[in-house]
């Protein structure tokens, strides 16, 4: 392909991204497909590959085929401290207690917080670590090695550590210098690591489609899988044309951006410049983009506690949102002739919840219920009602229902129910913890700082540490993110 300079690259970049972001069609439902379970991966650079850790060794029943980290580390390498998330597990300041995370890994699958780990015994691996990283040091992934070597068998884990890149996502043909550290954090070092990483994860894989692509685009209504949680309110999907059709069975890979990455930040680059579209375009690979929100902690992942204290382990909100997400594209695209459910309705509204409730479909072997588009059970439901949570307060939302057959082939849709949550729709800010103090949104005492109402701690008093509080009362504040 034609290269420009980088310079001009760059720009083009930014000047297309703008142009699809004004001219984007208004979110839709991400489609449920015809996925082979056995196929689905995930892959991601930075606060990403970070995530993509997490979802492979806590999800290792559905991430089992494998996971790409480019400039990440090992699994709750933070162990819930900023100070560590930014000290060993990016600067290497420290030693990473390897050993004593393999530990927790297997005390936590043992307990039942995360899958077994037997599942990641199969898996295949791809670890890139740029020899100019000044962000996330060599040193912490040749840590990530060692620690995926006490459940990944050494032959089917790649690491190429060569490379002279910095801090960002490599291609062969977009992007900003190979030196370079900076938006978008995508440099162009002639050299494929989409194209790398699905290959060791999928094995020998059809030449990639350097040309128009054939498939589509979607952004779809994240608000289906997440109530907030420094989740953006949509994400995308990138879906080959036989996937979208239904009649292929297709694999399913999660690409994660890293900090300062997500859409709000710069627009659709991640999404359609990283190469991963060309190599799913010609081998039936559906590429699910979750994105992070403006309220996210630098538009970063949830990989040392910033949103919750679960957040590694498969009750983290993020990690909950994601598995939800591929649940509902490995959904099927089978329809039967079963009639819509009537009579939905929407009541006993709270702050977080909405109960539902409809009638009865002749044939019917469960219901599934959809919010804004997203499949809110795992597994059909027989009753005829049902208590959506995880709702955001003084918020509106969509649902409707439809019934499947005993081989869980869907139904037409119900009628839409539209009702709001009680309470005031939270409002964050995002600041300096001094300056929260100043504003009367936090109180400081012995050089700690701490939020009016819940009284939940933010760290040191000062203009150096950030934290986001959520308004949720006059009053009361929290530790937490909106939309």
């Amino acid at each position: 392909m034609q290269k420009f300079t980088a310079p001009l690259r760059r720009a083009a970049g930014v000047l297309v991204s703008a142009w699809l972001m004004a001219g984007a069609a208004a979110a839709v439902p991400l489609p449920e497909l015809n996925i082979d379970p056995a196929q689905v991966s995930v892959s991601g650079v930075s606060s990403g590959g970070y995530m993509a850790v997490q979802l492979h060794v806590a999800y290792s029943a559905t991430f089992k085929k494998g996971a790409g980290v480019v400039a990440g580390g090992p699994y709750y390498c933070a162990e819930g401290s900023v100070v560590y998330a930014t000290g060993r597990c990016m600067a290497h300041d420290t030693s990473i207690p390897v050993s004593s995370l393999v530990t927790t890994t297997n005390n936590w699958a043992a307990s039942g917080v995360i899958d077994p780990v037997s599942n990641l015994a199969a898996s295949r691996l791809y670890l890139f670590s740029g020899t100019l990283d000044s962000v996330v040091k060599t040193a912490v992934m040749d840590d990530l090695r060692s620690y995926y070597g006490a459940f990944v068998p050494a032959a089917n884990i790649a690491y190429k550590k060569d490379l002279a890149a910095e801090h960002s996502f490599v291609t062969d043909d977009y992007g900003s210098a190979c030196s370079v550290k900076g938006d978008p954090y995508i440099d162009d070092c002639n050299f494929d690591l989409a194209g790398a990483l699905l290959q060791q994860i999928y094995g020998t894989l059809n030449p990639r489609n350097v040309g128009t692509l054939d498939g589509s685009f979607v952004e779809f209504d994240q608000r289906g899988f997440v109530g907030g949680h420094a989740m953006a309110q949509t994400g995308w999907a990138y879906v080959p044309a036989p996937c979208a059709s239904g009649g292929a069975t297709c694999r399913l890979h999660v690409a994660l951006h890293g900090c300062k990455q997500n859409t709000a930040q710069i627009g659709q680059q991640y999404v359609r410049n990283t190469g991963y579209n060309r190599w799913a375009d010609t081998n039936n690979i559906v590429v699910l983009y979750p994105q992070t929100g403006v309220t996210a902690t630098n538009g970063c992942w949830d990989w040392w506690g910033y949103d919750s204290a679960d957040y590694a382990k498969k009750a983290g909100p993020q990690m909950a949102a994601i598995q939800a997400m591929v649940r509902h594209l490995s959904g099927g695209a089978a329809t039967a002739a079963l009639a819509a459910p009537s009579g939905l309705t929407a009541s006993a509204a709270t702050a977080s919840s909405m109960k539902l409730a409809w009638s009865a479909v002749p044939g019917a072997a469960g219901y599934v219920v959809y919010r804004n588009g997203g499949r809110r059970n795992a597994t059909p439901l027989t009753a005829t009602s049902y208590t959506d949570t995880d709702l955001v307060a003084g918020s509106s939302y969509d649902w409707t229902v439809r019934a499947v057959n005993g081989a869980g082939a869907r139904g037409a849709a119900s009628v839409v129910a539209t009702a709001s949550t009680t309470g005031m729709t939270p409002v964050c800010t995002t600041t300096d913890n001094y300056s929260h103090t100043l504003a009367a949104r936090a109180y400081a005492l012995y050089g700690f700082t701490y939020a009016y109402g819940s009284n939940q701690g933010m760290g040191l008093w000062n203009i150096y540490i950030e934290t986001t509080l959520k308004k949720t009362a006059a009053g009361y504040y929290e530790v937490g993110t909106c939309y």
